[in-house]
C-alpha cells in the first residue's frame, strides 16, 4: 500500500501483516501507556481508508495522522489524501525541504544532509532542479526567504497538523520557526500556483 516515490501506485506482492493485527498490536502499547495515538507513513488513500475500516470493525485505534512527503514540489497529497482529511479528519505530518535556496548553483554545504548521506535523489531529477530554482526566484522576487516561503505555504494548508524541520543550529531553527508563523500574501500564493502548473509535482 506504501509509495515511498514517485506517482504510480507499484502493487508489490506478499510480505504485509493483516491490517486488523497492526491496529491490534498499536491497541496494546496504547493500553500499556507507551504511545497515545496511532499514525501511518507513506501510505495510500486505499490503505488510510483501510486502517480506518478495520478501526471502526474491530474496535481498534483509529488512525489519527499520516506522514508523506508534501511540499512546494511534492504536492500529490491534495489528490485523494487531502479529501481523507476533510471528511475523516486525519490530518498530514511532514518533513524534508530542499526548497531553502541552500543547493543552488550546485553547492553542496558542510553540514547539510545531502553532504552527510546523499538521499536527495528525488529532488535532482528530471524537472526538480528547474522548479526548485523557480521557487527560490520566485521568493526572492517576493523579498522573502526561500525556507521560510516554502514553510509558509505548508502550514498554511488546512490538512497539514504539523512540519517536522531538520534544524541543526540556532540560526535555522529562528528560520524555520518565523517560516511557520509567516502568512503569505495572495500575490505569493497565486505565483505559487502559476509556477504549480508550470512545474505538477516533478518530485514526487
Amino acid at each position: 500500500m506504501r509509495i515511498f516515490e514517485g506517482l504510480d501506485y507499484v502493487h508489490l506482492q506478499g510480505g504485509s501483516h493483516p491490517i486488523d493485527e497492526i491496529l491490534g498490536v498499536l491497541g496494546d502499547l496504547v493500553r500499556q501507556g507507551k504511545i497515545r495515538f496511532a499514525g501511518l507513513s507513506n501510505e495510500t488513500p486505499w490503505g488510510v481508508m483501510s486502517f480506518l475500516k478495520a478501526a471502526e470493525t474491530h474496535a481498534l485505534p483509529r488512525i489519527v495522522s499520516i506522514q508523506n512527503a508534501y511540499n512546494l514540489v511534492n504536492r500529490s497529497f491534495e489528490t485523494g489524501l487531502a479529501e481523507i482529511h476533510y471528511r475523516e479528519q486525519v490530518s498530514l505530518l511532514l518533513g524534508q525541504g530542499y526548497l531553502t535556496g541552500k543547493y543552488e548553483g550546485g553547492a553542496l554545504p558542510e553540514g547539510s544532509r545531502k553532504r552527510l548521506f546523499n538521499r536527495l535523489g528525488r529532488y535532482e531529477m528530471g524537472n526538480g532542479p528547474r522548479a526548485i530554482s523557480a521557487y527560490v526566484a520566485l521568493a526572492q522576487a517576493h523579498g522573502l526567504d526561500p525556507a521560510q516561503m516554502a514553510l509558509a505555504f505548508t502550514a498554511s494548508r488546512p490538512f497539514v497538523t504539523s512540519t517536522i524541520i531538520g534544524a541543526t543550529t540556532l540560526a535555522q531553527l529562528k528560520t524555520d520557526i518565523e517560516g511557520c508563523l509567516l502568512r503569505l500574501s495572495d500575490a505569493v500564493i497565486q505565483d505559487i500556483e502559476q509556477l504549480h502548473l508550470t512545474y505538477p509535482n516533478p518530485c514526487p
